[in-house]
């Protein structure tokens, strides 16, 4: 007889990363194609000397520099094993069975699977078609049992970005006792002209928090370190539910090196978002329908033919990451690595 599980096991789905294929250009996690920032690197070889001890359990020196980074106190911030998650502590923290989450969709992948884990209810609102949430739909999903709605903006997979003025509005219709987390993953390539600044509104909302992470713009995903900005009595609930040690004492060196490194982070997103740009067009120009992405990544919303897409790709060893029956979601690498995702898709153009 085997033990005794969960019975809603089957229910909860299960996460699917990026393939990565030996010799192949991989486009499919939005992984930054260069390693940590120089400085960074360096940290992580200096904190390496220590891993022989347990790391700060509250990531105290992390916080403390990040809190002066973001112009907050430290109360306000939190740290942990990447943003996804504190997403999962945030749903713990205040959501009980049966409790809804509301979030686009499609958007980041984790959302139902953190929800269900969480015994809560998971509640998707569709996109609208140029692959932006619909706010308008989202808070008329509001319901009694609703605790928590997460905003991935831009939004994971399609790329779209909500706007300061958009946001104020559905903020407004959102009652106080729902949660809005912001999921900002991408913040650091946003280049719109009324851009959301996250934790600007977690300090002025007392239900709003804003989510970030080091494993994107900052290059550290192996790493596994992020932070959430919000309320102080949200923030010390949601540190109530971290898994203990979680942040690693390199993920943290790593952190505060990369709060150092502002001119040559910026360097860097630009030369993506040039690329971004750069890619779009070309898309654009071979007939594809490209919403505009304020992320490192573009969205092609081939529906039924995503999965051929992605597989004359693959063949061709360029790696996306295929919504089977949705879209593409292709990953802005340097330049070489996009020029051989355009040939490809070029060539799907022609055979199409």
């Amino acid at each position: 007889m085997s033990p005794d599980v969960r019975t809603d096991l089957d229910a909860i789905p299960a996460y699917v990363p990026g393939a990565t294929v030996p010799g192949a250009v991989k486009l499919a996690s939005n992984e930054t194609t260069a390693g940590p920032l120089p400085s960074v690197a360096a940290a992580i070889a200096d904190a390496a000397a220590g891993a022989n001890r347990y790391p700060d359990i509250t990531s105290r020196a992390l916080v403390k520099r990040l809190a002066d980074f973001l112009g907050v106190e430290p109360e306000n911030v939190t740290a942990g094993c990447g943003s996804v998650a504190l997403c999962q502590q945030l749903v713990q923290a205040v959501c009980a069975p049966g409790d809804e989450v509301i979030y686009g969709w499609r958007s980041f992948e984790a959302y139902p699977i953190i929800s269900r884990i969480a015994h809560a209810v998971p509640v998707q609102v569709p996109n609208r078609a140029d692959g932006s949430l619909d706010l308008d739909a989202i808070a008329d999903a509001v319901t009694d049992r609703t605790r928590l709605i997460f905003l991935c903006t831009p939004n994971n997979p399609t790329g779209p970005a909500v706007s300061r003025t958009d946001l104020a509005a559905f903020l407004d219709r959102v009652p106080a006792r729902v949660t809005v987390a912001l999921d900002e993953a991408y913040y650091e390539y946003v280049r719109s002209s009324d851009p959301v600044d996250g934790v600007a509104e977690a300090m002025t909302r007392p239900n709003v928090v804003s989510l970030r992470t080091f494993s994107k713009a900052y290059g550290l995903a192996g790493l596994r370190v992020g932070y959430m900005v919000g309320p102080a009595e949200l923030v010390t609930s949601v540190s109530k539910m971290v898994v203990p040690f979680s942040v690693s004492s390199l993920a943290q060196a790593a952190g505060i090196a990369c709060l150092e490194a502002g001119d040559e982070l910026r360097a860097r997103t630009d030369a993506v978002v040039a690329e971004r740009t750069r890619v779009r067009d070309a898309l654009l120009g071979m007939g594809y329908e490209v919403p505009e992405s304020q992320a490192n990544f573009v969205w092609l919303p081939l529906g039924e033919r995503a999965a051929g897409f992605n597989e004359h790709c693959r063949e061709r060893l360029v790696i996306t990451r295929c919504f089977a029956g949705d879209g593409v979601r292709i990953s802005v690498g340097d330049p070489e690595e996009n020029d051989r995702l355009l040939a490809a898709a070029q060539e799907f153009v022609t055979v199409m």
